[in-house]
């Protein structure tokens, strides 16, 4: 609870526990309240108002991530090489939702959506490709279309 000005300050005072007198053992502290302070190491007075603040605003939810999508197409030698089995694994490792697709002209085709990070790291992955794939021309847009509840594959179009 925030302290108002009609609360009385208490200020608070960190005080060791003890003595050590071996180099490995750990000092014990505690912090207490007192009107009367046993230390002089005193802490700033708004330290315990802004530490009060600090958990009511860590229990505020977080802003809702903002949600990217966009659609991709991948030309070259990607066909034959395992870039929809290596897409799907990527995918599903960034968190994403979407699919992907062979073209009968040869590309691949790809729906990616998440956060914007995970979007642009599935980009700049499918720029190389897997190990045999040769990309030779990459298409970005973005798109508005539902990408449905995980990561797929769909038939070739």
């Amino acid at each position: 609870m925030a302290p108002t000005l009609s609360t009385p300050f208490r200020p608070l005072v960190i005080r060791r526990l003890g003595h050590s007198s071996f180099q490995n053992h750990p000092q014990k502290w505690s912090v207490v309240t007192s009107s009367t302070p046993r230390f002089s190491h005193r802490l700033h007075p708004l330290s315990s108002f802004t530490s009060s603040m600090t958990t009511r605003a860590s229990s505020n939810p977080p802003p809702s991530n903002p949600t990217k999508t966009v659609r991709v197409v991948v030309k070259g030698r990607v066909q034959g090489v395992f870039y929809r089995n290596w897409t799907i694994e990527n995918a599903t490792q960034l968190g994403l939702k979407g699919w992907v697709r062979n073209r009968r002209d040869g590309s691949v085709e790809a729906l990616f959506s998440g956060t914007p990070d995970s979007v642009q790291e599935m980009e700049q992955r499918c720029r190389r490709g897997p190990p045999d794939a040769m990309v030779t021309g990459f298409e970005v847009v973005p798109c508005s279309d539902d990408p449905g509840t995980g990561f797929q594959r769909k038939p070739t179009v």
